[in-house]
């Protein structure tokens, strides 16, 4: 949803990328304070942060691929730098970056810093794949699919670190659903189906709210709270 909703704002409404990734900085910061300053764990809250995330994401990311002029390939080794830059500042504090222990403002911001960069890289390298690669956007999206089917067995049949495993799919979800995304609204010239934006965005939206008011949601349980 994050990739259409965010070109329906750059490029559908035509008010280009710096400002519509001001605009979606804005409301993320906005959440993020929201969601660590809560009292307890309200879905809606966390959901619609990880949401702005996501437009953020394609937004800056098509920012620094495009107007900064970097490329999708520059783009993607500079988002995964900082995305393995905040992965290690939160591993030198907490000495983990188990999603599970995201139990104090700081760690949660850690949390948030993290995702929001791997949205952005998510961005990037979808677009690499599709355009640089040659893949397209259908084949992308199949290429990620596969990939996160991958980290599925490793995680079913393996005993690989779920922490690794954890990132390594949340990372690969973002490019997955940024394909999807650009198959379904670019033109058919450039392989997609020329869906409009908006509605695009709007038929993800429901999908989402409708999993989130079927799939059960509740607050995770940190060690620090677990009794021993």
């Amino acid at each position: 949803m994050g990739e259409t909703a965010g070109d329906t704002i750059t490029m559908t409404l035509n008010w280009g990328y710096l400002v519509g990734t001001i605009l979606f900085l804005g409301l993320l910061v906005a959440l993020v304070v929201a969601q660590i300053t809560a009292k307890k764990f309200y879905p809606w809250l966390y959901w619609t942060t990880i949401a702005a995330s996501t437009t953020f994401g394609t937004t800056m990311a098509d920012f620094a691929d495009r107007s900064l002029g970097i490329g999708y390939t520059g783009g993607t080794t500079l988002l995964f730098s900082c995305l393995m830059a905040v992965l290690a500042l939160w591993y030198w504090s907490e000495r983990t970056v188990d999603v599970n222990t995201v139990n104090t403002p700081r760690v949660e911001a850690y949390y948030w810093a993290a995702i929001t960069i791997s949205q952005t890289l998510g961005t990037a390298l979808g677009d690499w794949l599709a355009d640089t690669g040659g893949f397209g956007y259908a084949g992308g999206a199949l290429v990620f699919g596969a990939a996160l089917a991958v980290v599925a067995v490793l995680y079913f049949r393996t005993d690989v670190s779920r922490v690794l495993l954890f990132w390594a799919a949340f990372i690969l979800t973002r490019p997955l659903g940024a394909t999807v995304g650009d198959y379904l609204d670019k033109p058919v010239s450039d392989g997609g189906l020329a869906l409009s934006r908006p509605i695009a965005t709007a038929i993800l939206a429901a999908f989402i709210l409708l999993c989130l008011l079927i799939l059960p949601q509740r607050a995770g349980r940190h060690p620090a709270s677990v009794k021993v």
